[in-house]
């Protein structure tokens, strides 16, 4: 079983936020697949299945990310986890995929990899970098940031797709973007 995570915050306040790419990319692929959405309080999160793959958004905010990843991993023994997640060290409108490798500061990953190891595959979706990390991360997307959003979305939506029936370093060298 694979499980496909896309990180974010719960909440209005953080909708449409840099910090939520991951539920974004994760709402945009449930758009395309028939799912069956699954309940369980444990779980700590939104869980979708379609055919073999999980879906999952947690809903314990980014900084306890783990414990949601954690949860649901073991319940359903997968064997396969692959991270969506915003990266201040792309620039918006790159993209790039690896497996391993430090949390680089991200606290949603620092979860992930203190509760269930750092060896999942990861799509890192650029977000840029503000002056401040905090108010950069938790800010809006601007007016002027849209069409870059949409794009590289929709890039990694495709990657996805493709990256579920593939291996990271084949999708990694047809997908990467740099911006």
């Amino acid at each position: 079983m694979t499980l496909v995570v896309g990180l974010g915050n719960i909440g209005e306040e953080y909708a449409q936020t840099r910090h939520n790419i991951g539920f974004m990319l994760i709402d945009l692929l449930l758009e395309d697949l028939q799912t069956t959405k699954l309940s369980n309080t444990k779980f700590k999160g939104e869980l979708f299945k379609s055919s073999s793959t999980l879906f999952l958004k947690p809903s314990t905010y980014m900084n306890l990310s783990g414990e949601s990843v954690k949860a649901v991993s073991e319940y359903y023994k997968c064997d396969r986890i692959i991270v969506i997640h915003d990266d201040i060290d792309l620039n918006l409108g790159s993209l790039k995929f690896k497996i391993g490798g430090s949390s680089g500061g991200h606290n949603g990953l620092k979860s992930i990899d203190n509760l269930c190891g750092n060896a999942y595959e990861r799509v890192r979706i650029g977000v840029g970098k503000g002056q401040d990390v905090i108010s950069h991360v938790l800010g809006k997307f601007k007016q002027e940031e849209q069409e870059s959003l949409t794009k590289v979305l929709e890039h990694s939506k495709k990657a996805l797709f493709e990256l579920l029936n593939s291996d990271i370093e084949k999708i990694a060298s047809k997908y990467s973007l740099k911006s």
